[in-house]
């Protein structure tokens, strides 16, 4: 049966050794020490195989508890049809939970739809406002300022207020 190191799974799952020792923490893997002291982690095809059935349940979202009961599980000489129907439960409740996570962000995105669809309706009542406001007062759209041009001829009355408050 090969072996593995914690560099070797780290790169074949993509994870980083932080987190495979986490996982061992956590009493998911338990990989043999050797070396001096044991200080070299030797995980063996059983612990590779816990650690990936781990990193599945993750993506299923389920937590570390839940997928500790079902790895141990997988492991125990016990009768498939137990585990399978554990396996089953939990997965039930985890899509019910998804299901409800759903409704709630459904229901949260037609809402910020419709605060979107009244900004805009806001902002196109103004612009008409603005329009028709100009019109009436006979105002048209004054050009901008170039950049770098001397904007300070453009009000020689708040020029001039300047000049008296000073």
């Amino acid at each position: 049966m090969p072996n593995y190191t914690i560099t070797e799974l780290a790169r074949e799952f993509d994870i980083t050794p932080r987190a495979i020792r986490f996982y061992e923490d956590q009493g998911l893997i338990s990989p043999k020490r050797e070396g001096a002291g044991g200080r070299t982690r030797v995980y063996s095809g059983r612990e590779r195989t816990r650690l990936k059935l781990t990193l599945r349940g993750k993506r299923l979202g389920l937590t570390l508890s839940e997928i500790k009961d079902l790895v141990d599980m997988y492991e125990s000489p016990k009768d498939s049809t137990a585990q399978l129907k554990r396996f089953q439960a939990v997965l039930a409740q985890h899509r019910e939970t998804l299901e409800r996570q759903r409704e709630d962000i459904e229901i949260t995105l037609d809402e910020i739809a419709a605060h979107e669809a009244e900004c805009r309706r806001l902002l196109d009542d103004d612009k008409r406002d603005d329009k028709r406001d100009d019109k009436r007062d006979g105002k048209t759209a004054k050009p901008r300022a170039k950049a770098g041009a001397n904007t300070t001829t453009a009000r020689p009355a708040a020029r001039a207020r300047t000049k008296e408050a000073a």
